[in-house]
């Protein structure tokens, strides 16, 4: 009898799931997670109050989200796609009009233990709902004009909520996660050579604007892109963040001032140290090594999501992992360029380090479906 013969597909069922999580995937999060913990409680002068203490509760919260997540079986996200998709449109539509407001942006639902931010479950939402839907599509059909415009509507539909809040950052990253999945499911290049030409019309269109009646941004976000242009026109006001950020990454030289002794976070010159800048803080304590660490632990995560997506049969799964994987690079490439002054600041958090709980929570769920996707491939037995 031929080895094809004794063959049976098969996938884990109850407890034995735990067996096959992809263990990397669950310790490199809790590592970088860890380096937020300790970056908290430095820049709090050796406190765990008021950052790493409740963090570190999120995330153990995160963890069981994860877990409970992976232990689900994938048809079942794959069915709950659209719900989910309706669902975050829902909290956005809510959050126009009953959102909490906070620096002068409408985009967290108080829910009492917490402040939820639906522009994150969005990031998520949107990559699940994609990757089903190119699913159900014929490959054949990803390019045709019909299926790109309707893809384009489920990704514009948030995006165009979330950048009323206003929040241009989470807008973009949208935007560029759900091109991603699109060109991860074969739509043609040219559809993209299209949208970028688009968007530098865009651009330009934005800057036009400025001072007019039908101005398109905020004022405080053109003054983001003059303190990106040139800090030094305004080193006080809009400038004032990047060029203290430029600070604190150029005074940790190779290997940092050391562990709590930071000059610009303890002082109080570094703003947002503890969200949005948090990686300047830690390149400043530990300098040009420690930056790259968590680079290498960040890239490191990306590698075992594209492991787990090219072991895929099935066209759900694969898309989903790969979005999964380009959302969450995108999340730390734009942090990281915004404190260098390699792009303008538009509020973009450091994953897994940076202070707060949306964004942990609904990382680790995006993990949990990447490992869900992985416990329930059908595997042969022999």
């Amino acid at each position: 009898m031929s080895y094809l013969e004794y063959t049976v597909t098969r996938t884990p069922t109850g407890l034995s799931k735990v067996l096959y999580f992809h263990w990397a995937l669950v310790l490199l999060p809790i590592a970088v997670a860890e380096i937020g913990f300790l970056m908290l409680y430095s820049i709090a002068g050796g406190s765990l109050s008021p950052w790493a203490e409740p963090q570190m509760r999120r995330f153990a919260l995160g963890l069981g989200v994860m877990f409970v997540t992976a232990m689900v079986p994938i048809w079942f996200w794959r069915n709950m796609a659209g719900l989910a998709y309706g669902a975050s449109l829902v909290l956005l539509i809510w959050v126009e009009f009953f959102g909490s407001v906070g620096m002068g942006a409408q985009r967290w639902i108080d829910l009492g233990f917490m402040r939820l931010q639906p522009s994150e479950v969005a990031k998520v939402t949107l990559v699940l709902a994609l990757a089903a839907y190119y699913d159900r599509l014929d490959v054949r059909r990803a390019s045709r004009p019909v299926w790109v415009v309707l893809a384009l509507l489920l990704i514009l539909l948030p995006t165009f909520l979330v950048l009323r809040q206003p929040d241009l950052g989470t807008a973009l990253l949208l935007l560029a996660g759900g091109a991603a999945v699109m060109f991860l499911a074969g739509v043609h290049w040219l559809y993209f050579a299209v949208v970028i030409a688009l968007g530098v019309a865009g651009a330009v269109a934005v800057m036009m604007s400025r001072g007019t009646e039908w101005q398109l941004l905020k004022d405080y976000q053109y003054r983001r892109i003059d303190a990106f242009l040139d800090p030094s026109i305004d080193p006080l006001g809009a400038g004032y963040h990047i060029s203290q950020s430029k600070i604190a990454l150029g005074s940790g030289g190779w290997s940092g001032r050391g562990f709590m002794q930071g000059t610009q976070s303890r002082l109080n010159f570094l703003p947002e140290k503890h969200t949005d800048f948090i990686f300047t803080a830690l390149a400043e304590e530990f300098g040009f090594v420690g930056g790259a660490s968590l680079l290498l632990l960040y890239a490191l995560i990306l590698v075992f999501c594209v492991v787990i997506a090219l072991q895929h049969k099935d066209r759900f799964s694969a898309l989903l992992t790969l979005g999964v994987a380009a959302t969450f690079f995108l999340y730390f490439m734009v942090n990281m360029a915004m404190v260098m002054g390699l792009a303008p600041v538009v509020g973009v958090p450091l994953p897994l380090v940076s202070y707060g709980g949306s964004a942990m929570l609904v990382l680790m769920f995006a993990f949990g479906l990447v490992q869900s996707a992985h416990i329930h491939r059908p595997r042969n037995r022999s």
